[in-house]
């Protein structure tokens, strides 16, 4: 069964050991986000944390404050409600293999066919626990100070929404998008709403600019926790997030439609920020401690305005922070990589296994296993893996054969180092950059390097024998294998 609220999911994630209650008060400016750094850089990602006592502006908020529950890939299976996330992996193999496509377009068709099949589409209700309280912060009676807003690190900007699901819709096309932007609190009613170059709600908000209209926005937080994964997972455009989401709990979404704006939400998140962005308002925001590890600077970004803030009333507040690696979002997008692997596959059937490793942050590095058959293959892969959606930032690709388990760093260090010629092996394009990359001479442009560090062929201008890698025999294992346990025996 799906999740009925986000405290169900906590419960789930109490009930299976992964939860740690924090029963003592402690204050949202630092002190939980250094707590929670140090949760996530321990063993497996540590545990959830759940913060009965936020203190913000020295006094207590009648919310508590939930970080950390996708951070391991134990709790993003119970997130999802699955016993391994391969277990998703598997469905969308089967959707896409009831009719092989002949092509990736085709291929993204049939598998929405195929969620759509499985599961209804969103419903509309009337009723909904995020509405069971209504306030209007223009009256007073409630603002964003009265969330447990985090500050994260020491030199930010202020304080940030970490982990909201912003709901957009094309004012032409009417399709509807949800995505995860980070939002820094300006007062009670204004917010920052950092939409990239490269992002669907940055496009929706072009798309409003030119009629010249106010763009209505809402952001939820909480609710079922597969919101927030489908809201991160890199889909296509074309491919309802909600949609997704309702794939993947196995039930569809009940949406209901906000008090002052007109867009509908899932009607059993936690809190739901209603509001709208005037195209061509513009505010400074930032610095921001980043998922790269380092502070983005100060730009001018969208203002979002509060018109209205509905929760549940038992509401917890979910949040999250980003910096050096590893952190909670490396397993949310480890688990985005499993899932939609059986995509890069039927677009590439040579592909084996790939993985983007936390030490790349996202879209810094990726490590790919391909089944190698003929010359150049390696490089065929790349440039594919460039051009498909979010993989166009990808600054670096490193491309090694079957046997080399990509999840294994080591290993594929050892086949970089020894299997690579840099003047043969490497390749340098130019490609979009990601907009918190600071590393390129120009923002959102610059260059990306492949690694060829699969065995060489004849027709890749390697004129000697490949050399074997050194491998024990099979039955040596065994007989070793046996050996030891009857040491270990003796020795007791």
């Amino acid at each position: 069964m799906a999740y009925r609220s986000f405290r169900s999911f906590l419960d789930a994630l109490e009930q299976a050991g992964e939860l740690k209650r924090v029963t003592i008060p402690v204050d949202t400016d630092l002190l939980i986000a250094e707590w929670a750094d140090r949760e996530m850089k321990s063993t497996g990602g540590g545990k959830a944390l759940l913060f009965e006592q936020p203190i913000i502006d020295g006094k207590k908020s009648g919310f508590p404050v939930a970080i950390n529950t996708m951070g391991s890939h134990r709790r993003m299976a119970l997130a999802l409600q699955v016993a391994d996330i391969e277990d998703v992996a598997r469905e969308i193999q089967l959707i896409l293999k009831a009719k092989p496509p002949t092509d990736l377009r085709e291929g993204w068709t049939l598998l929405k066919q195929g969620i759509h099949l499985l599961h209804a589409r969103p419903k509309s209700v009337r009723d909904a626990p995020c509405q069971e309280v209504v306030q209007h912060p223009a009256s007073g009676s409630f603002s964003l100070s009265d969330l447990p807003i985090l500050k994260c690190w020491p030199k930010d900007g202020g304080r940030f929404i970490t982990l909201a699901n912003v709901h957009t819709r094309d004012p032409e096309t009417g399709a509807r998008n949800v995505g995860i932007y980070r939002m820094q609190v300006f007062d009670g009613q204004t917010t920052g709403m950092h939409w990239q170059l490269h992002k669907v709600g940055a496009r929706h908000g072009k798309r409003y600019y030119e009629r010249g209209e106010r763009m209505p926005v809402a952001v939820t937080l909480g609710g079922d926790p597969v919101y927030t994964f489908a809201a991160t997972a890199p889909l296509p455009d074309g491919l309802d997030e909600l949609l997704f989401a309702g794939f993947l709990r196995r039930k569809s979404i009940e949406l209901v439609r906000c008090k002052t704006i007109d867009l509908e939400v899932p009607a059993d998140v936690d809190f739901v920020l209603e509001g709208y962005v005037q195209p061509g308002e513009m505010r400074p925001e930032g610095p921001f401690g980043d998922h790269t590890g380092f502070y983005t600077a100060i730009e001018d970004y969208p203002v979002f305005h509060v018109t209205a803030i509905t929760h549940r009333r038992d509401a917890v507040y979910p949040t999250t922070i980003v910096g050096i690696p590893p952190m909670e979002d490396y397993y949310i997008g480890d688990a985005s990589v499993r899932i939609l692997l059986p995509v890069f596959k039927m677009n590439f059937p040579e592909i084996v296994d790939m993985t983007l490793p936390p030490e790349g942050v996202f879209h810094n590095l990726v490590f790919v296993s391909i089944r190698k058959q003929y010359p150049y293959q390696a490089f065929k892969v790349m440039h594919g893996l460039w051009g498909m959606g979010q993989m166009m930032f990808s600054k670096y690709i490193v491309a090694v054969d079957e046997d080399c388990d990509v999840h294994n760093t080591s290993e594929v260090l050892f086949r970089l180092c020894a299997n690579t010629d840099p003047a043969r092996d490497t390749t340098v394009i130019k490609n979009p950059s990601d907009s918190l990359d600071h590393a390129p001479s120009e923002q959102n442009i610059g260059s990306h390097m492949g690694f060829d560090a699969t065995r060489k062929l004849p027709g890749e201008n390697y004129h000697r024998p490949w050399p074997e890698l050194l491998k024990m025999t099979e039955e040596a294992r065994a007989l070793v294998s046996e050996l030891q346990r009857k040491a270990q025996s003796t020795t007791a």
